[in-house]
């Protein structure tokens, strides 16, 4: 390392008044702050002299190769059940109300359970942990779609549930693992890969509907499939336990002055909470697509059945170009600046489709708010699970859990306005939290990589 004359850079280190003559804020009194700006001081180099990054070791390609088999593993296994919806229902002769309450179940178990997933990782390691709780998930599914009564669905369900959000810890974590090791950003790669994995199970599950396969067979084959997928995985992973704090690159240490200032400004809970937010963002917007687009365009705009289809398509397709694409773009110019451009193609997309309502408008504007959130959850994730005065872990967990609420309470808001008025100005709330994002964006880090 060295600085633009080609000398090393020569940094003290003694004193607070070193620190504030390198225009970093006071931290006399803070000693969480501390040790992070003066280690960053000691590795940070101007931009014009960023060595490059090493090309990652195989035992960082083959960790990276198991994390992206539990993303799609985990993204195919719940796919599986949801085109057999129908025919559990009318198999239990249920109202749409109990299977309403049934289905809750899956995100009421994910908000019980979701917290102990730090606690879990630390115990018992994240690659561990990701492969058990995958394979508890597939056996809630089975439990929950061959169940012959009420009570045996919801339980499956909430099994499932509260098996998956431990899961997607688990398996976020190591990823951000492997992610340090690479020394640029993969995790978007990573959720990529969920999607390609939720559109396979959906499509298998379709077929297997369509040509018959009782669900029993059809879920259990499911299951032992991606149980084995998982397993399979477990052999790549990163072995020895989670690293009791979290190992920042010489790389990033402009990114840790960043976050570093914004916890001293804001303070741990503030910057987490910002987080939440960026996360929750993305959520309501894929929420959006999921619950109401079909509806919105059949309704609203009497789109045909098949247009009001492609909403939705058009949402989960454009946010995996984001995914496959997110990483260069976080690399190149950093996560602040990827995500407040999002927060405005939300915003200026949505935004400008339910003010000039048409069929083709609409559709293009939930496909630009899928490719405006793309990033936002693995960004919160990647800056919750490096923050500062929190064990490993816990700063992901309750992002992670918290990211939850935003799919349980987004229904519930949009429909209320909705009853009151119209979906129409129910769904302003995906332009609203496009705008927050680019308000809270600022936790994040602005920090760029230099790719070999």
């Amino acid at each position: 390392m060295a600085d633009g004359n080609g000398q090393p850079p020569v940094f003290s280190t003694g004193s607070p008044a070193d620190v504030r003559s390198a225009g970093l804020p006071s931290i006399d009194d803070n000693p969480v702050i501390r040790p992070l700006l003066v280690s960053s001081l000691v590795t940070s180099t101007p931009a014009s002299a960023q060595a490059r990054v090493p090309r990652p070791s195989p035992e960082a390609t083959h960790a990276r190769f198991g994390v992206a088999v539990l993303f799609f593993t985990n993204g195919a296994l719940f796919a599986n059940l949801l085109p057999r919806y129908p025919e559990v229902l009318r198999e239990l002769d249920l109202t749409n109300a109990a299977f309403g309450l049934a289905v809750a179940a899956f995100p009421l178990g994910a908000l019980l359970a979701g917290l102990s997933a730090g606690f879990l990782v630390r115990r018992f390691r994240s690659s561990r942990v990701a492969v058990v709780a995958t394979a508890l998930t597939a056996i809630g599914i089975f439990v929950g779609g061959t169940g012959q009564s009420w009570i045996v669905l919801a339980v499956g369900l909430f099994l499932a549930g509260a098996m998956d959000s431990i899961t997607d810890v688990a398996q976020n974590s190591h990823g951000l693992r492997v992610q340090r090791l690479f020394q640029r950003s993969i995790l978007n790669s990573f959720h990529a890969i969920w999607s390609v994995g939720a559109v396979l199970g959906g499509i298998l599950g379709a077929v297997a509907a369509q040509v018959g396969i009782p669900i029993a067979v059809h879920l259990a084959s499911s299951a032992v499939l991606f149980t084995a997928c998982a397993v399979v995985a477990y052999r790549f992973l990163l072995p020895g336990d989670e690293p009791t704090e979290v190992e920042v690159a010489p790389r990033t240490a402009s990114a840790t002055v960043a976050t570093s200032r914004g916890i001293a400004r804001y303070g741990v809970l503030g910057v987490l909470a910002a987080l939440v937010i960026i996360a929750s963002a993305g959520a309501i917007v894929e929420d959006s697509g999921s619950s109401w687009s079909a509806i919105y365009l059949s309704d609203s705009l009497r789109a045909s059945a098949f247009l009001a289809g492609t909403g939705f398509v058009a949402l989960q397709g454009m946010q995996f170009l984001g995914r496959i694409f997110g990483d260069r773009l976080v690399d190149r110019f950093g996560q602040r600046a990827v995500a407040r451009t999002g927060g405005v193609i939300v915003f200026l997309g949505m935004g400008t489709a339910l003010a000039f309502p048409t069929i083709a408008g609409t559709i293009a504007g939930f496909g630009l708010a899928g490719l405006g959130v793309s990033t936002l959850i693995p960004a919160a994730m990647h800056a919750a699970d490096e923050l500062p005065g929190l064990r490993p872990g816990t700063g992901l967990t309750i992002v992670s859990w918290l990211l939850r609420v935003g799919f349980l309470v987004s229904p519930p808001i949009v429909g209320a306005i909705a009853d009151n008025s119209a979906l129409r100005f129910g769904l302003l709330i995906v332009p609203v939290v496009g705008l927050l994002v680019v308000v809270f964006a600022g936790v994040l880090s602005s920090q760029r990589a230099t790719i070999r």
